[in-house]
C-alpha cells in the first residue's frame, strides 16, 4: 500500500522560523493520521507524541507552538476522539492534553475542544451510555476537561453549556473514578466562572444528588464537597433541593462522609451569599453533628459553629450592642459538663427556634429509628442554646417529650431525659410544673413521670424549694401514686422521689410523710425485687436527709400518721386493695416502729382477719403476721406493750381462724393461724399466765388441728400443745387435761416422723404434768392405757421413733412402775426389738432399787 503523500503546509508569514520548522516537522507526520488502517493511524499518533516530547525537551517556545497546534494538530486530534480504534482515541486524548499544556493560548482551543468532549461524555438519553464506551477513556476525557477548566479560567463562560453537558453525563458514569473526577471538575468549573456559573449550576444538582448515595464512600464524599462548591458559586435556591439528601448522609456509616456534610454545611453558613435565608434549614444539620459518634466530627462541628456565631455576631453588632455590653450572667445550676455557647450562637438558635422546632418535634416520632434518634439528640442541643427562651415553646416541647419518652429505643429516651433536665435548668419551676402536673392529672403515665423527674433533677435547690410541697403532695395523690402497677411506671415514680431527695436535701422535711407514702406504695405494688430494693435505698436516703440513723427511725417518727392515712378504709379492704399492701409493707419494713403503733396495727389486723372477710386477704395478712411474730422484740413488742393486746389477738384473731371449715382455702388459713400461734408461743414475750390464758382459749382448736392434712400444721400443733403443757398443764381442768393425750397418741401413727417425734415429746410433757399433780392416782387407768399404746409403738421399725418412745416410757415409769412392768412383761415376747423392752425393765428395776 502506497504511503500517504506529505501534506503541504503553507507557512504563515507572521510565523517565526521556529514555528515554521515545527510546522514542517508536523506536516510530515500528519498524513499518517488519515491512514485507512488503525495501525497506521496509531503509529502516526505515536510519532507525533515523540515529536512533541522532543520539542518540549528542546525547550521550544510556547508562542512558536501555538500556530502549528491550532492550525494543524487540534482539528485532527479532535476528529480522532471518535476514531473506531480505542488506542487511537486514547492517544489523541493524551496528545490533546500535551498540546494544551504546551501552547501559549490554551483558551483559543476551548471553543472546539469542549463541544467535542461533550459529544463523547454526554448521554443522549438518561438510560443510555455515553458515546465513549471505554471506562478508562472516559476518565481520560474528564481529566482533559478538568485541564481545560484549569487553563481556561473565566474564558470558559461562553462555553458553560458544553462543559455542563459533559459533566451531567460524567456524573452518572458507571465507573466510580469517572464520577469522582467529575465532581472535582464540577467544583473547579464553579470556582473558575463565578460570575456566570449560577446560570447553569442548577442543571448539575440533579446528577449530583443521584450520585450522592453511591456505594463507594469516596464518591459520596466527592459529591458532597462538589455540591457545596456548586451551590456556593451557583444558585443558592438549590439548597432546598439538596437538604434532604445531606440529612440522609448524616446517617452514613462512614465518618468521612458525615464529616464532609458537616464541613460543607458549616461553609455555607459562613460564606453562602444568601445564607440568612437558609439559617433555619442549615443550623439543624450542623448541630446534629454535635452528637456524632466520632470525636473528629464533633470537634469539626463545634469549631465551625463557633465561627458561624462569631461572624454573625460581628455582622449584627449594632443590634446586639446592649447584650454585648451587658452580657447575661451564667444561669444558676448550668450543666457542669457543658460550655456556654457564644452570644451569636445563642441568638441564632433563639431567632430560628420557632421554625426549627416543629420539624424536630415531627421527626422525633418518625417511624424510622435513626430519624428519631437524630431528632432526639438535636433537641437538647437547641435547648442548651435557647436557655430561658424555651419558655415560649414549652408546651410543644413537653408534648413532644411526653410522646417520645415512650419510645422503645433507649437512645431516644436518654436524649429526651437530657432535654427535660435542661427545661428544669432554664425554665421557672412555676411554669413547667403547671404544665407537667396538669398532664399527669389528666392522664398519669410513665413518660410524664420521667419528664417530671428529669426536670426536677435539672433544677436548682433554691428554685425548687417553694414548690416542693406541691410536688410531693401531687405524687402522693391516688391518681398518680396508685396510677399503675406497671414496673416501668413505678420506676419513674421512684425517680421523681429520688430527684426530690437529691435536689432538696433537708427541705424534704416539709413533706416527708407524702414521700414515705409514695415509697411504701412502690414497695407494695412492684413485682420487681430490684425496684423494691431501690425504693428501700431511697427510704434510707430520706432518713439521712431527715438526720435519723436509719429508715427504722424514720418510720418511728412518722409511723402513726402513716398508718392513720393507710388504714383509714381498712374495713372495706380486699386482697387486691392497695392500702392492704401498703399496710403489710409498713409491718415488714418499719421494724421496732410497729410496736409504737399497736393502736393502729392490732385493730386493723382484727378487722382484716375476721372469718367473713376475703380468704385470700386473710392468708396474705397471716403470712406477714407470722413473720413479724418470729421477731417480736424487733417488731410488735419493741416497746413491751404487746401484752395489752394479747387478748384481742387470741380471742378475736386466732380463735376464729382456727375453727374448722371445709375447703382447701380454709385449711390454708388454719395453717397460717397455727403458724402465728406457734411464733407467738415460742417467743419469750408471753408470761406463764398469758400462755395459760391462751391455752384455756385455744387448746380445743389446736387439738382439732392435729388432724389437718398438712403435716406442717400437725407438727406445729404438736409443738404448741407441748408448749401449753409445759407452761400450764398441771393447772388444767382434769376433764380437759385427759382429752389431750388421746389426740397425741393418734399422731404416733402419722406418716411424718417429725410429727411422731413431736407427739412423743408432747406425751412426755403430759406425763410430767401428771407426775406433778396431787391426785395422780386418779389418772392410773389413763396412764396404764398410755403405757400399753406406747409399748406397741416401741416396736416401730424406725430407730428414731423407738428412742423417742423409750424416753417417754422411762419418764412415765415414775408414776406407776408396777403397772408398767406388768404391761411390758406381757408383750416382751411379742416384740421384734425385745432389747428395748429389756432396757425399759432394767430402768424401772433400777429406779425401784434406788427408792
Amino acid at each position: 500500500m502506497a504511503a500517504p503523500a506529505e501534506v503541504k503546509v503553507c507557512a504563515d508569514p507572521a510565523e517565526t522560523a521556529e514555528a515554521a520548522e515545527l510546522s514542517r516537522v508536523l506536516g510530515r507526520l500528519l498524513p499518517g493520521l488519515d491512514a485507512d488502517s488503525k495501525l497506521g493511524r496509531r503509529r502516526a499518533l505515536e510519532a507525533l507524541e515523540r515529536a512533541l516530547e522532543d520539542t518540549a525537551r528542546a525547550g521550544a517556545d510556547p508562542a512558536a507552538f501555538q500556530g502549528p497546534w491550532a492550525r494543524l494538530l487540534l482539528p485532527r486530534l479532535l476528529r480522532l476522539l471518535s476514531d473506531p480504534a480505542e488506542g487511537c482515541r486514547a492517544l489523541s486524548a493524551h496528545l490533546l492534553g500535551l498540546g494544551l499544556r504546551r501552547c501559549a493560548r490554551p483558551r483559543d482551543a476551548l471553543p472546539r475542544l469542549l463541544p467535542a468532549l461533550a459529544a463523547r461524555l454526554a448521554r443522549p438519553e438518561p438510560a443510555r451510555l455515553p458515546s465513549e464506551p471505554c471506562e478508562e477513556l472516559r476518565l481520560a476525557l474528564v481529566q482533559l476537561l478538568r485541564l481545560a477548566v484549569d487553563l481556561g479560567g473565566r474564558g470558559l463562560a461562553p462555553l458553560l453549556d458544553d462543559a455542563v453537558r459533559a459533566l451531567r453525563g460524567a456524573l452518572l458514569d458507571p465507573f466510580a473514578a469517572v464520577r469522582r473526577e467529575s465532581c472535582e471538575c464540577a467544583a473547579a468549573l464553579a470556582r473558575a466562572t463565578p460570575e456566570h456559573f449560577h446560570m447553569q449550576s442548577e442543571s448539575l444538582i440533579g446528577p449530583l444528588m443521584q450520585t450522592i448515595s453511591h456505594q463507594h464512600w469516596k464518591v459520596r464524599v466527592a459529591v458532597i464537597e462538589a455540591t457545596g462548591t456548586v451551590i456556593q458559586f451557583g444558585n443558592g435556591k438549590s439548597v432546598d433541593d439538596v437538604l434532604s439528601h445531606f440529612a440522609q448522609r448524616l446517617f452514613d456509616d462512614v465518618p468521612q462522609v458525615r464529616q464532609a456534610v458537616t464541613s460543607v454545611v458549616g461553609s455555607w453558613l459562613l460564606n453562602l451569599r444568601d445564607r440568612y435565608s437558609f439559617f433555619h434549614k442549615l443550623i439543624p444539620l450542623l448541630l446534629s453533628s454535635f452528637s456524632d459518634d466520632m470525636p473528629e466530627v464533633r470537634q469539626a462541628a463545634t469549631s465551625l459553629w463557633k465561627k458561624v456565631g462569631l461572624q454573625w455576631q460581628e455582622e449584627n453588632e449594632t443590634d446586639l450592642k446592649d447584650k454585648l455590653d451587658f452580657p447575661s450572667p451564667l444561669p444558676p445550676h448550668y450543666p457542669r459538663q457543658e460550655i456556654r455557647p457564644v452570644l451569636g450562637c445563642r441568638e441564632l438558635v433563639f431567632r430560628n427556634l420557632s421554625k426549627v422546632l416543629p420539624a424536630i418535634c415531627h421527626d422525633i416520632t418518625d417511624w424510622v429509628v435513626g430519624t428519631r434518634v437524630k431528632a432526639a439528640q438535636l433537641l437538647p442541643v437547641l435547648l442548651l442554646h435557647a436557655e430561658d427562651h424555651i419558655t415560649q415553646h414549652l408546651e410543644i416541647v413537653l408534648r413532644t417529650l411526653h410522646q417520645a419518652c415512650t419510645d422503645e429505643e433507649k437512645a431516644v429516651v436518654s436524649s429526651c431525659v437530657r432535654s427535660a433536665e435542661l427545661i428544669g435548668t432554664f425554665v421557672s419551676p412555676e411554669v413547667y410544673l403547671k404544665l407537667i402536673l396538669a398532664m399527669l392529672k389528666k392522664a398519669p403515665s410513665a413518660s410524664g413521670l420521667l419528664i417530671l423527674a428529669s426536670a426536677i433533677q435539672g433544677c436548682s435547690r433554691d428554685a425548687l424549694q417553694p414548690h416542693f410541697k406541691v410536688i410531693a403532695s401531687e405524687l402522693a395523690q391516688e391518681h398518680i401514686c396508685q396510677g399503675s402497677e406497671n414496673d416501668l411506671y413505678l420506676e419513674y415514680l421512684l425517680l421523681c422521689v429520688q430527684a426530690l431527695v437529691s435536689v432538696c436535701q433537708e427541705d424534704c422535711s416539709a413533706a416527708i410523710l407524702q414521700l414515705m407514702e409514695v415509697l411504701v406504695t412502690i414497695m407494695a405494688v412492684s413485682s420487681a425485687p430490684n425496684l423494691v430494693d431501690k425504693a428501700q435505698e431511697t427510704m434510707d436516703a430520706l432518713a439521712k436527709v431527715e438526720d435519723t440513723p436509719s429508715s427504722h427511725d424514720l418510720y418511728r417518727k412518722h409511723v402513726g400518721a402513716l398508718l392513720e392515712r393507710v388504714t383509714a378504709s381498712h374495713s372495706n379492704w380486699t386482697t387486691h386493695s392497695l392500702q392492704l399492701l401498703q399496710f403489710l409493707v409498713v409491718l415488714t419494713r418499719a421494724g421496732p416502729a410497729v410496736g409504737e403503733a399497736l393502736q393502729h396495727v392490732v385493730p386493723t389486723l382484727r378487722t382484716c382477719l375476721q372469718p367473713t372477710t376475703d380468704p385470700h386477704m386473710r392468708l396474705k395478712v397471716f403470712s406477714v403476721l407470722s413473720t413479724i411474730l418470729l421477731r417480736p422484740k424487733d417488731t410488735v413488742d419493741s416497746q413491751g406493750q404487746f401484752h395489752g393486746y394479747l387478748e384481742m389477738v387470741v380471742k378475736d384473731i386466732l380463735a376464729p381462724n382456727l375453727q374448722w371449715h371445709a375447703g382447701r382455702t380454709a385449711a390454708a388459713i388454719r395453717t397460717a393461724a397455727v403458724s402465728c400461734l406457734w411464733a407467738l408461743t415460742s417467743s419469750d414475750i408471753l408470761s406463764a399466765k398469758q400462755v395459760q390464758e391462751a391455752q384455756e382459749t385455744l387448746m380445743p382448736q389446736v387439738l382439732a388441728t392435729l388432724e389437718e392434712d398438712s403435716h406442717m400444721t400437725r407438727l406445729m400443733s404438736c409443738r404448741i400443745v407441748n408448749m401449753f403443757l409445759k407452761t400450764s398443764g398441771n393447772r388444767m381442768e382434769p376433764d380437759k387435761f385427759l382429752k389431750v393425750y388421746p389426740e397425741l397418741l393418734k399422731r404416733l401413727d402419722d406418716f411424718s416422723n417429725d410429727v411422731r417425734v413431736a407427739a412423743a415429746s408432747a406425751l412426755l410433757t403430759w406425763l410430767k404434768c401428771v407426775e406433778n399433780t396431787d391426785g395422780r392416782s386418779s389418772y392410773q387407768s389413763s396412764v396404764q392405757f398410755l403405757y400399753r399404746e406406747l409399748l406397741v409403738h416401741l416396736d416401730d421399725p424406725e430407730h428414731t421413733i423407738q428412742d423417742a418412745i423409750l424416753e417417754v416410757l422411762k419418764e412415765g415409769s415414775i408414776l406407776f412402775p408396777e403397772v408398767l412392768v406388768r404391761e411390758t412383761e406381757a408383750v416382751v415376747h411379742k416384740h421384734r426389738s425385745a432389747a428395748y423392752c429389756e432396757q425399759l425393765l432394767q430402768h424401772v428395776h433400777a429406779m425401784a432399787a434406788a427408792r
